[in-house]
């Protein structure tokens, strides 16, 4: 098996769960290729379905020093400074990976960081110019119905679930929570 096909098996077996196959195929790929950021970044992810924060960010310093331009990378790395409570961190890499690759998930994680620094209409005002600004984002709009939720606005929450629901018919998340 190639790196190519290595690489996508690796993130096959992430998504099926079966994370020690997924690690060792990270792993396959870091000695085929270690001049090569992928091995890392899966190993990374791993490392992240297993909430083990440090090494999945010892393998992204060493994914991104490979790699400086991907905004993949800050953004991933941002997400497990959230999980450590490491908020500037965190926010100092979803900078970065807006200003690389304007990446959806790293304006969420915006979000999330606003909330984390006690920051919610902030939160909230960034997520509604993030929904203004990209309206078929289906994600947005879940986010947005998640927090009107915990706040206790059941009824925004319902017109902010109903759109995520046309927009994505198949989402069982939203399904789910509009059935309650």
């Amino acid at each position: 098996m190639n790196f190519e096909e290595k690489h996508k098996q690796g993130y096959e077996l992430l998504h099926e769960k079966d994370l020690d196959r997924s690690l060792d195929m990270a792993r396959d790929l870091q000695k085929l290729n270690p001049k090569a950021p992928e091995g890392f970044t899966l190993e990374a992810e791993v490392m992240q379905k297993l909430n083990q924060w440090d090494a999945s960010i010892k393998s992204l310093n060493k994914a991104i020093e490979l790699d400086p331009e991907d905004g993949r990378l800050y953004n991933l790395r941002g997400y497990a400074h959230l999980n450590k409570d490491e908020p500037e961190n965190a926010h100092t890499d979803l900078e970065k990976a807006i200003a690389l690759d304007n990446l959806p998930s790293a304006h969420r994680n915006i979000v999330l960081y606003k909330l984390m620094i006690e920051k919610g209409q902030e939160a909230i005002a960034y997520l509604l110019d993030r929904i203004r600004a990209e309206p078929r984002d289906v994600e947005n709009w879940i986010l947005m119905g998640d927090l009107m939720k915990k706040g206790g606005h059941d009824a925004k929450a319902r017109t902010y679930y109903e759109q995520a629901l046309k927009m994505d018919p198949d989402n069982e998340y939203v399904r789910e929570l509009l059935e309650d």
